[in-house]
Formats: structure tokens, C-alpha cells, sequence
């Protein structure tokens, strides 16, 4: 997986690539991890094709992590990965744009 990352301002967008799964997950939270000084987090799905437990894991634990700022948001979310936040609940949870 590529995590591409673009910083804007106070504003921090990462681009995933593929899959989001238990071999990826722990890439993308150190990338997060790397962003602490943003406000806002954008998760940009726009290539992701999949998504894993381990990797909804990592998107809660970086919603909480922002919620108290700016708050995180993700967009460009393809059917396959949008009928998973549906299936688990998560769509009511992320900020789905």
C-alpha cells in the first residue's frame, strides 16, 4: 500500500492506495501518527478497494484522535468499502463525504 500525504495549512490529506488490511493497517497508523500537529485529517479513498477489521480499527482510532480538533473526514469512498462502513456500523460513525 502507498500512503500518499499532502499537508495543507493545518489540514493533512492522506491518499490510500489498494487495500486497508492487517498487513497495511499498522503503515497507515504510523503515517497518522506523523500528523498530530494537523487540526483536520482527510482519509481519501478515492483508489482504496478494500478494507479490513484492522483497518477500521486504525479509522476509529484516528477519528477519536481528531474529534477534539477539526475532526477527520473520508472521502471518495468506492461501493465496495462503503457496504463495509454500512455492514459495521461505521458510516454512522466516520464523517463519510
Amino acid at each position: 500500500m502507498e500512503i500518499q500525504k499532502i499537508i495543507e495549512g493545518d489540514k493533512a490529506t492522506l491518499v490510500l492506495d489498494t487495500r486497508l488490511d492487517t498487513i497495511t493497517a499498522p503503515d497507515l497508523e504510523k503515517v497518522i501518527q506523523t500528523v498530530t500537529d494537523a487540526n483536520s485529517l482527510v482519509i481519501d479513498c478515492s483508489k482504496l478497494e478494500y478494507i479490513s477489521s484492522a483497518g477500521l480499527r486504525v479509522l476509529l482510532s484516528a477519528h477519536k484522535a481528531f474529534a477534539s480538533k477539526g475532526g477527520m473526514t473520508v472521502t471518495n469512498v468506492c461501493d465496495m468499502v462503503l457496504d463495509i462502513f454500512e455492514v459495521t456500523g461505521f458510516k454512522e460513525i466516520l464523517n463519510i463525504d
